[in-house]
């Protein structure tokens, strides 16, 4: 149908265009515009659409993409390259979120230490933060909430780490902070008692008396 409509059109070109001069090149644009609608349907069912392009050839760069977000978000939950600010931490502290996770227990009373065997090592891990990534299965209190951010500003947090009986830092043993946290412990724990933010005992000092005496010399 489509070649007999094509000689058909070239026969009818030719007699209207033999005694006016005009030149073939008009004619063949002349046919070349004048499609027919059967053309056009079949060219719109041979030749694909942008959207079906992007269908097919888009379809394993979606999937890939949706591997890509659930690895990012495993990833997301070990990242500590982000810097809570402390002012941040404090809020926390207060919010509804912290009651939710912890209730009124401290941030270590839940906390349990897997070690292999039957009695635990003395010391803790040294960190458990290598390139601002959780590398461990079982991170410490402190580092396995980005939140609880170790200041001597952040008074309610360090409290919950100082014996209420003696004033003492507690030990790693009994929190779980690993070695890196622990030190950030103890160094937020003296700036608070040096700014005065941290009320303590002063130990009581045994002096030599003795040293304060006028000299005497001993009479014969």
């Amino acid at each position: 149908m489509i070649s007999f409509s094509r000689g058909l059109g070239n026969i009818l070109t030719r007699i209207a265009f033999s005694n006016t001069g005009t030149s073939v090149h008009l004619a063949k644009t002349l046919q070349t515009t004048c499609t027919l609608d059967c053309e056009i349907k079949q060219q719109q069912q041979e030749e694909p659409t942008d959207s079906t392009l992007a269908a097919d050839e888009g379809a394993p760069e979606l999937q890939e993409k949706r591997e890509l977000t659930e690895q990012e978000l495993k990833l997301l939950r070990k990242d500590r390259s982000r810097k809570i600010p402390v002012e941040t931490s404090i809020r926390y502290l207060k919010s509804d979120a912290y009651q939710q996770t912890y209730g009124t227990q401290l941030v270590w009373e839940q906390y349990r230490r897997n070690h292999k065997g039957l009695f635990p090592p003395r010391k803790t891990r040294k960190t458990c933060i290598r390139k601002d990534t959780i590398t461990t299965g079982n991170p410490c209190p402190i580092c396995r909430d980005e939140y609880l951010v170790l200041d001597h500003r952040n008074i309610e947090l360090l409290k919950q780490f100082i014996s209420p009986h003696s004033g003492e830092v507690l030990s790693y043993t009994k929190t779980g902070l690993c070695q890196k946290k622990h030190l950030q412990l103890l160094v937020a724990v003296e700036r608070a008692k040096d700014y005065g933010l941290l009320t303590f005992d002063v130990p009581y000092r045994n002096f030599d008396y003795s040293e304060f005496y006028e000299k005497v010399e001993a009479k014969n």
